[in-house]
């Protein structure tokens, strides 16, 4: 059996009021298009649905591959995704039985909660390298969201978990 071309996951970030993306969601996609050179078969699932702006963040990052060249036919949209729990739960529905690697872009701070969540639903994912430099500016802000994770991560992989239990993934 001939393993499958990767998949990188991209985890969706904010859209801004205007649909373009946000800091975090760019970055998100230049380091999965940056860490796609190495495998010129790659293909890329952008997840995220319409958050407080449209359109959807899994559409913005699909545009923004497609700027890049990377043909449409090589990504995947999931766009159903309102959070990181939710949207593993649809990668791993997408991905079940698929043979082949799968890495996840995300920043450094998030990485591993996506990573978790998709091993939890049985996907054999890993980490590919973050986007360089911190997620946010300020002092204040970065400790929101490395305090937020900290909560987050051991809520989710119960939950994850327990949907694989009880196959309701």
């Amino acid at each position: 059996m001939t393993e499958a071309a990767p998949v990188i996951v991209i985890f969706g970030a904010a859209v801004r009021p205007d649909g373009s993306p946000s800091t975090a969601l760019r970055r998100r996609v230049e380091a999965a298009f940056a860490f796609g050179r190495t495998f010129p078969a790659a293909d890329y699932l952008p997840t995220g649905g319409v958050g407080r702006h449209g359109p959807s963040e899994a559409s913005v990052m699909g545009a923004m591959l497609r700027a890049w060249d990377v043909p449409a036919a090589r990504i995947r949209l999931e766009e159903t995704g309102t959070d990181t729990l939710s949207s593993a739960r649809a990668v791993a529905r997408m991905l079940r039985g698929r043979n082949g690697k799968v890495f996840v872009s995300s920043n450094a701070y998030h990485q591993p909660r996506c990573v978790a969540l998709l091993l939890l639903a049985g996907i054999p994912a890993r980490i590919c390298p973050p986007p360089p430099g911190p997620a946010a500016h300020s002092f204040r802000r970065r400790w929101f969201w490395r305090l937020r994770e900290a909560a987050a991560f051991p809520y989710d992989c119960a939950l994850m978990a327990i949907l694989r239990l009880t196959a309701r993934i």
